[in-house]
């Protein structure tokens, strides 16, 4: 039996993104077992792997027992199972995994691959900052047997830096969104009437949708500065998120006398049917990997406003969404009024969208995903069916 660890820094990361992948590979006759910190309290990852392990680290990369406490707890586990694969997400979980088993994989046999969800250098960033994170990520390349990065620019960028041999660097399309869930067809529309009677919306208050962490990189007050640029009071502003921004989006929004038309709606399990209920949704930040609620949108027919960074260009060209540039308020307000302004070709954005979409599918991702595992660790047990 081939045996998988799957290894993130918290265990939304694996909720959110990689239960498809867990599942797919226990069915292949695989042993997935998961690892993040806090593990044990997630009722849907007690159910979709075979064993987790409560790792004690912190997503704040300078707490000490990222370096102290969690190499030897990650060294002990390996020892005691021997996996085929460990597959490690996210920046802390992956470079502390990779620091503790970079003498220890070898004399496992354990091949180590690293899915980069968008490097923290980028063409936006500060140069001190950027070098730095060059640097971290030239160091850990060594300790890793192949890298996936997720879009094209992180794809030259590994190359250019040689943040690991060209020939282990693997370029996916992200890693999938589930077509089938995210479809018209799969959200009913009493679901879509419920929210639009929730925020108070009619055929004259149209809704546009923001859903992403309130932190300051994903630029929520830009949005809420074209909306005051806008000047259309019939509009409806939903964020859907939490966030250490709230308080301050809220008070923002009473300084620009936007307020009555903005709902800060948290955390939500009915994404789908918000989108559905939207005429666009936003994603103005200045940094991303791939992201995924853009590609939720698209598979729902729903067009995108964003903004034309690494990542989101890799989603979103003219015929399926619009783009500005970071910071660039007025065009997000002019934007918001194309779309506003001209909803049947909106409408013919977000179905273009979908089509888009279809090489971002999750099953297509998954398939790549057993290719390198095969390449990784060949064996008869893992050819593609």
């Amino acid at each position: 039996m081939n045996k998988l660890l799957i290894v993130t820094t918290i265990p939304d990361t694996l909720t959110a993104f990689l239960l498809p992948f867990a599942r797919h590979f226990r069915a292949q006759g695989w042993r997935v077992d998961a690892m993040a910190c806090g593990i044990t309290e997630f009722p849907e990852c007690k159910e979709e792997f075979d064993r987790l392990w409560n790792v004690q680290w912190s997503r704040n990369p300078l707490d000490p027992r990222n370096l102290l406490a969690a190499p030897r707890f990650i060294q002990e586990v390996m020892q005691q199972e021997k996996y085929d694969i460990v597959h490690v997400h996210t920046p802390v979980a992956a470079f502390v995994t990779r620091y503790a088993l970079k003498s220890l994989k070898k004399q496992l046999g354990t091949k180590v691959i690293y899915t980069a969800h968008g490097f923290y250098f980028h063409p936006g960033g500060k140069p001190l900052k950027n070098a730095v994170f060059v640097a971290l990520e030239k160091l850990a390349g060594a300790w890793n047997d192949y890298l996936i990065v997720i879009n094209r620019e992180d794809e030259e960028a590994a190359k250019r830096y040689s943040l690991n041999q060209k020939d282990k660097i693997r370029y996916m399309p992200g890693i999938g969104v589930d077509m089938k869930y995210y479809s018209l067809d799969a959200t009913p529309q009493t679901e879509v009437e419920r929210v639009s009677k929730e925020l108070g919306l009619n055929a004259q208050t149209p809704l546009l949708l923001m859903a992403a962490e309130l932190n300051p990189g994903k630029r929520h007050r830009d949005v809420l500065r074209a909306l005051a640029k806008l000047a259309r009071p019939n509009v409806c502003m939903a964020f859907a998120g939490d966030g250490p921004m709230l308080e301050l989006l809220q008070q923002l929004a009473r300084e620009l006398g936007v307020q009555n038309q903005v709902r800060f709606l948290g955390f939500r399990s009915d994404i789908t049917a918000l989108m559905r209920a939207s005429v666009a949704t936003l994603l103005p930040s200045e940094r991303e990997g791939l992201p995924r609620c853009i590609m939720e949108s698209l598979s729902l027919e729903v067009p995108v406003i964003a903004t034309s960074i690494r990542g989101i260009r890799d989603l979103v060209t003219e015929d399926c969404g619009l783009l500005v540039n970071v910071g660039d308020v007025d065009g997000l307000a002019a934007a918001m009024a194309w779309v506003l302004d001209r909803p049947e070709e909106a409408r013919m954005m977000g179905r273009q969208g979908r089509q888009r979409m279809t090489n971002f599918d999750v099953r297509h991702i998954i398939k790549l995903h057993e290719s390198l595992y095969a390449e990784a660790i060949p064996s008869p047990s893992l050819a593609l069916r």
